[in-house]
């Protein structure tokens, strides 16, 4: 402020300065301007009488003279003119100065030369033979009198400025010293003198308007940051120069991006142009939601632009950025998508074999004693198919609301028991053993769950079994886990597609499948309701040596 009031008054001094010198020079101007014409009107007078008495004569005195003079004949043309040779001038009848004489008796004019910043001043009287006698003198511009006073103009300007300097000086520092000395933090207790009081009045209203505002700003801050911080989706706010404002630490997980992200520009955690192209169009004041892959994740992205005004004359200024982790969602969509391929497909199989079937033996072309084989064949697409829905149901069932399911404590090993005595006529079919070892073992489980899961197990151990095979129902129960393992010595499964054997409808052996019936829905059933109490699968498989599924229960 200083430096401000000593600028002021240098400024304040200088202008008054120059405008008392350009009002100085401009009276003195316009004053011996007047003297001039004054003196000029005399001087021609004079000039003419001579002329009248002597003629030519009298004008050879004057030749040589500052004074122009020049004689001019009643038809314009020069007779005399003491500076110029009257051969060269062409004829003057056009100049003001003469046309006035010859109209009025007396003329005057004056005439710029802006190349050599003067003018010159014309007079004129007609003599009583017609004639006209001309003087003029040459009169430097207001611009060449200040130009050739320029020295003593600075030199004046200087010591003003200087005096001015000293005393504008002293008195900055005078008015500011008490305002320096306040305490703006205990403004009441500063020595002021009495003007400055309502401003330390200001300053004690604002110190506490400033602690309230402060006081609230934090605790919207801390509310703010809680919330921010305590949320999963990712929260970014921008400026209208795509410059990172705020941010949780939800955004930079998500995005990957270091800590100190603040006034850096958000493209800086994102470089795809999908990404630019999303912040671009928000901060042009348009809502973007789009799906986005980031790293091994999918997101859904929202962002909403911010606007200062309201009413019709609305800016951006800028906008804020949601993150939402949406990869379980996605996944269960595709997931859902293909089980509707799959799903269409695999009813449409049996379902167009029996309408093929019918459809001959209602065309009459089967013999009678055929009937019984065609009635069979659909009985066997029929229960086919109703199998094939009835695990639909049951992986719907698990989908929609295994979470939800009653559970209790499900005694394992009698469970796997009860299995294993149901399926033992349809292993004696297939010409397969199945034994259960173990001991007593409670889980805490959905017990329909489990049950299907053991069924579905030793279901598949002993149709993709060997003539002859068989399968092996363990139950162990160790200090942290709960092991039902199903090993047979079937086909087994070749490593490059154990990964796959849990995926609905996927089957190893297809041709082997549609022999024994399988829905390719059993594994994703043991799968599901695996995920539904916590447990971990481990598949061990050689081909044509046998397969062994192990599911281990949290205790």
């Amino acid at each position: 402020m200083t430096k401000r009031i000593f600028k002021n008054t240098i400024l304040i001094i200088f202008a008054v300065i120059v405008l008392c010198g350009v009002f100085i020079i401009g009276v003195l101007y316009k004053y011996f301007n007047k003297e001039l014409m004054d003196e000029m009107h005399q001087e021609i007078r004079f000039i003419a009488k001579g002329v009248e008495l002597q003629g030519m004569d009298y004008l050879e005195a004057f030749d040589g003279m500052d004074t122009r003079i020049t004689w001019v004949a009643s038809d314009g043309e020069v007779v005399y003119d003491n500076q110029v040779d009257i051969t060269t001038m062409d004829n003057h009848s056009d100049r003001k100065e003469i046309k006035d004489a010859l109209i009025s008796s007396s003329g005057k004019s004056t005439r710029y030369s802006s190349t050599l910043s003067e003018k010159r001043v014309y007079q004129a009287q007609r003599l009583s033979d017609g004639s006209v006698i001309r003087i003029s003198y040459v009169q430097k511009t207001i611009f060449m009198l200040i130009f050739g006073m320029i020295q003593p103009i600075l030199i004046l300007i200087i010591l003003a400025l200087g005096l001015a300097g000293f005393l504008a000086y002293r008195l900055s520092k005078q008015i500011i010293e008490p305002l320096e000395q306040i305490d703006l933090d205990n403004p009441d207790e500063s020595v002021v003198y009495e003007e400055m009081a309502p401003f330390v009045r200001k300053i004690i209203n604002q110190n506490s308007q400033i602690a309230q505002t402060m006081d609230i700003l934090k605790a919207q801050q801390d509310e703010f940051k809680l919330i921010t911080e305590n949320m999963q989706e990712g929260f970014i706010v921008v400026d209208r120069d795509s410059k990172i404002l705020s941010h949780n630490t939800s955004a930079l997980r998500i995005f990957n991006a270091e800590q100190n992200v603040e006034n850096k520009k958000v493209l800086m955690i994102n470089r795809t142009h999908e990404f630019q192209e999303m912040v671009n169009q928000a901060l042009s004041g348009v809502h973007i939601e789009r799906i986005i892959p980031i790293g091994e994740r999918i997101y859904n992205i929202y962002i909403n632009p911010v606007f200062a005004d309201s009413g019709e004359n609305k800016s951006v200024a800028g906008a804020v950025i949601i993150a939402t982790d949406v990869t379980e969602r996605e996944q269960r969509e595709e997931l859902r998508r293909e089980f509707s391929a799959n799903v269409s497909h695999e009813l449409k199989t049996p379902l167009t074999s029996i309408s093929g079937i019918a459809e001959i033996i209602k065309s009459g072309i089967v013999e009678a004693k055929d009937v019984p084989e065609f009635a069979e064949k659909i009985y066997d697409e029929a229960k086919r198919l109703i199998t094939l829905v009835e695990d639909i149901i049951k992986l719907s069932q698990l989908d929609e609301s295994g979470l939800n399911m009653a559970k209790e404590d499900v005694n394992l090993y009698g469970l796997c028991g009860e299995v294993v005595k149901q399926l033992t006529p349809v292993a004696e079919l297939n010409n397969v053993s199945i034994e259960l070892e173990g001991s007593t073992a409670f889980i805490y489980g959905v017990k329909p769950v489990i049950r299907e899961m053991i069924f579905n197990l030793c279901d598949n151990g002993i149709k993709y079994n060997k003539d002859g095979g068989s399968v092996l129902v363990s139950v162990e129960d160790t200090a942290e886990e709960t092991l039902l393992s199903v090993k047979d010595t079937g086909i087994g499964i070749p490593i490059d597609q154990q990964d796959r054997i849990f995926e609905r409808f996927y089957r190893v052996d297809k041709s082997h499948s549609k022999e024994i019936g399988g829905t390719g829905l059993g594994l994703s059933i043991v799968k599901h309701g695996a995920l539904i109490h916590g447990a971990r699968i481990k598949v061990e498989s050689v081909p044509n040596q046998g397969t062994s599924v192990t599911i281990a229960f949290k205790n």
